[in-house]
């Protein structure tokens, strides 16, 4: 009898140690967010540079430790001012007079779990943007102020080279069958000692 009992209740707690550890990892890693997509789109041609570049997220990042970097082709930063973010966006205006050509964007975010996330995405623009153009000092990449807010996003996914992936919902299923396992060996167990204590009479 007292076999029995010490045996379903080793393999109820052993049942319950392995749910909590597989959930306990695959929590963490779940919950990172991710880069969704990206205004222009990766790849993307454009008839002028625009006004502003943009990445969307699945989830809301977190105001602070933001950074765009908008370079043309020789390298001239064109990022223009801090970062902006509303929801779950991240803008960068851009300096007036922009020139025609291929332009690379590198984005830092701090996601909603406080991890850093970052990427890249590029597009090409067959016109100059308005305005006048920059002074001629302005080759090296200029500083990014970390904070701001944003709009909404539009196209296409940029080439992250850091972010999360996306909740699992196969995690839900895996609780819920566990709590079912433990509920059934419990009933198990208690018929098994009322049908050791009645032999035992």
């Amino acid at each position: 009898m007292g076999s029995i009992r010490r045996q379903l209740l080793g393999f109820v707690l052993g049942s319950f140690v392995c749910a909590a550890a597989f959930l306990g990892l695959a929590g963490p890693a779940a919950a990172h967010d991710a880069a969704e997509s990206s205004s222009p789109a990766q790849g993307a041609s454009v008839a002028v540079v625009p006004e502003q570049v943009s990445v969307t997220f699945s989830n809301n990042p977190l105001g602070i430790g933001s950074s765009f970097s908008v370079k043309d082709a020789s390298g001239v930063e064109w990022a223009d001012g801090a970062v902006e973010i509303v929801d779950n966006e991240a803008r960068q205006k851009l300096k007036a007079g922009a020139p025609a050509g291929q332009y690379t964007v590198a984005w830092r975010v701090v996601s909603s779990d406080s991890h850093p996330i970052e990427g890249t995405f590029s597009f090409t623009a067959a016109a100059a943007a308005g305005g006048a153009a920059p002074a001629a000092t302005t080759t090296a990449a200029a500083t990014v102020p970390a904070i701001g807010t944003a709009q909404p996003g539009k196209t296409a996914a940029p080439e992250p080279t850091g972010s999360g992936e996306p909740f699992q919902w196969s995690i839900v299923i895996f609780a819920a069958a566990a709590v079912g396992l433990l509920a059934t060996l419990a009933i198990l167990a208690r018929r098994r000692l009322t049908a050791g204590s009645d032999d035992e009479r």
